[in-house]
């Protein structure tokens, strides 16, 4: 009998690691998804030019960021930071996350001077910010991206009490938006359009 070694790879493996077009195809997606971040760049600049804010202190509105990787619990990954401000415990930055094998997510992140601000924004404007399709991170940290049961909580009008108690307990605020690659929308490349309309629905968080 033949032992095969753990490292061994297995025909299925092979065959995939072999297949030169599987990985052309991974190419023209990940430059495909580039393209349409940067386009959401622009985008949600032109959105926001002229509003102000409830940020942190230095926070530069022209700051952002492209990022790229392979390793998100496994799965590949893109991102836009726009806005962005990470200055040591503070955060306020918009991120729009393509997680391969996953969704779509836009998370508004929130820490540091200003998170009283935040909270009782979030409880004083509740009914703007619910109906939305936004849900509140229960995650113990920001880079948690998951959805469903046990890692967020829909933002629903009458979940005010529950969600505010979760809230007080907590000193960061993660509010994201998530929607599957296989929507329609997705599909027919309409991320920067998705996160301008996901941006207008987070506003009352971070606006005086």
């Amino acid at each position: 009998m033949v032992m095969t070694s753990p490292m061994t790879l297995t025909n299925e493996e092979i065959a995939l690691v072999s297949d030169a077009q599987f990985f052309r195809k991974k190419a023209v997606i990940s430059a495909k998804v580039k393209s349409q971040l940067e386009a959401t760049h622009q985008a949600l600049k032109e959105e926001l030019a002229g509003k102000s804010f409830v940020a942190p202190q230095g926070f530069n509105p022209e700051s952002w960021q492209l990022v790229k990787g392979e390793h998100l619990e496994a799965f590949p990954y893109q991102y836009l930071d726009f806005p962005k401000c990470f200055d040591g415990r503070n955060k306020f930055t918009l991120r729009t996350l393509f997680w391969w094998g996953h969704h779509v997510v836009w998370a508004l992140l929130l820490e540091g001077h200003e998170i009283k601000r935040y909270k009782k924004h979030f409880v004083d404007r509740f009914h703007q910010l619910a109906g939305n399709d936004l849900e509140l991170s229960l995650a113990p940290t920001l880079w948690e991206w998951k959805r469903g049961e046990g890692y967020t909580l829909p933002i629903t009008h009458d979940r005010k009490a529950r969600l505010a108690a979760v809230l007080a307990e907590r000193s960061f605020l993660k509010v994201l938006r998530c929607v599957p690659l296989t929507d329609p929308r997705i599909q027919a490349g309409h991320i920067a359009q998705l996160s301008c309309d996901t941006m207008r629905t987070m506003l009352p968080l971070i606006t005086p």
